[in-house]
């Protein structure tokens, strides 16, 4: 008991302060896009996403209370009871949910909805870390790995079913984690010379370009094996076969896209393509940040904003309000505080004593890595629209508080993890 009163001496306060200047700094900006001027507007206002946000914040300060309070082995105990049922609300959604933008991916009681696909990136965290920590587990296990990427898979997969891509991607950042636990890196860079691939495809007009160079490098390097190997040979042709299938087959892959998934990565390769349509968002978002200058228009001031040029400005784009009000300097400062925030956690996850504590605080730190990057890239052209919020910042309780237990769980942990020493 004495050890759960003394939790507020053993938290890591530094994370919290960090969490708190983001939380307050997203609150703000979600009132700037909403206030016009001349009108008798308060920040508390329930009927504006601000007052809203509000309740959220206010909300998940009660949850913060009750993840510190919870006992540390409550979570890593009922890890596969919550991963259950978080995947039970996810197969509800495609039957009872309703839908928002354009996806199906709410479950909603009267005016009030949430959504599943939140809360499953903390429940994958605590299986996987349940998982991995588990006696006698070995990342070079097949079998492992196998019920390692069944675990990320099924919500994936869930998700995926909403039409909800870009939370789907999120789930990816699980094989960083399984690197750092000593999986070999092998899947990665498949992965990512697939991805490097498939853009090159869709930048180049005739694949016949591509065929020919591969061709030419298969012969090069069958020159070059002077032993004349057999099995270094077959492995040379089969991987310049297997480059040969993967450029074939990025159309069929393309044309499964919905029709504006197409359209946005088409608009991110080529923004001028379409301006006017797939390409405004992202060309007016890139228009508010460039017209903040260096030091902004100032708090409630900016222009693009107040007339609504850009869509979905209090959760995916919430940043070209950051840009466009208090220009590159406030863009660095809130960059910088993401950085901070994730380099805190990255320590903190280095110094846990036991697996199951750093590998969760691994997952939390991919995941926030990709929200962050994701979401910024998109509002300056680097990345597709894929409709993923900023971390504690975009509009929205699901979002706000999937994240807040993310961080709060680990700060749990981590509080509690010269008890686990002694106990070990």
């Amino acid at each position: 008991m004495r050890q759960e009163q003394n939790i507020t001496q053993k938290i890591d306060w530094v994370t919290v302060g960090l969490y708190m200047a983001i939380v307050f700094m997203g609150w703000l900006n979600i009132f700037a896009v909403t206030y016009h001027q001349g009108e008798n507007q308060s920040i508390f206002d329930l009927s504006l996403n601000s007052g809203r946000q509000l309740m959220f914040i206010v909300t998940s300060g009660i949850l913060v209370a009750a993840i510190l309070i919870i006992d540390r082995q409550f979570y890593e105990t009922f890890a596969y009871i919550i991963y259950g049922f978080i995947l039970f609300l996810l197969l509800l959604v495609p039957i009872i949910g309703k839908e928002v933008g354009g996806n199906k991916a709410w479950l909603g009681i009267g005016s009030f909805g949430v959504q599943p696909s939140e809360f499953a990136k903390f429940a994958t965290v605590l299986v996987v870390a349940k998982f991995i920590g588990s006696i006698g587990f070995r990342m070079d296990n097949l079998r492992n790995q196998a019920v390692l990427f069944a675990l990320i898979g099924a919500p994936m997969l869930l998700i995926l079913l909403q039409k909800d891509y870009g939370t789907a991607m999120v789930f990816l950042v699980f094989l960083i984690v399984f690197y750092r636990e000593g999986m070999s890196p092998f899947l990665i860079l498949i992965g990512l010379g697939a991805a490097a691939i498939f853009i090159l495809t869709l930048l180049v007009e005739n694949t016949w370009i591509l065929y020919i160079g591969i061709g030419v490098i298969w012969a090069v390097a069958i020159l070059m094996n002077r032993r004349k190997k057999l099995k270094t040979m077959i492995l040379i042709t089969a991987g310049a076969i297997a480059l040969v299938l993967m450029i074939s087959s990025v159309d069929i892959v393309f044309n499964l896209l919905e029709d504006h998934h197409q359209r946005r990565i088409v608009s991110m390769l080529n923004p001028d393509s379409d301006p006017l349509g797939y390409g405004w968002n992202v060309t007016q978002s890139k228009i508010a940040i460039g017209s903040g200058g260096f030091f902004g228009k100032g708090f409630l001031e900016g222009t693009q904003t107040k007339f609504n040029f850009v869509p979905e400005q209090s959760t995916d784009f919430i940043f070209c309000t950051i840009g466009e009000e208090h220009g590159w300097i406030g863009s660095l400062f809130t960059i910088a505080l993401f950085i901070a925030l994730l380099l805190r956690v990255v320590f903190l996850a280095e110094r846990q004593k036991n697996r199951f504590a750093r590998v969760y605080g691994y997952s939390v730190a991919c995941i926030f890595f990709f929200h962050f990057a994701v979401n910024i890239g998109m509002t300056v052209g680097l990345f597709p629209v894929i409709g993923i919020p900023l971390p504690f910042f975009s509009y929205g309780g699901s979002s706000l508080w999937g994240f807040t237990i993310l961080l709060f769980i680990f700060l749990k942990l981590d509080a509690h993890r010269m008890q686990v020493l002694q106990r070990l």
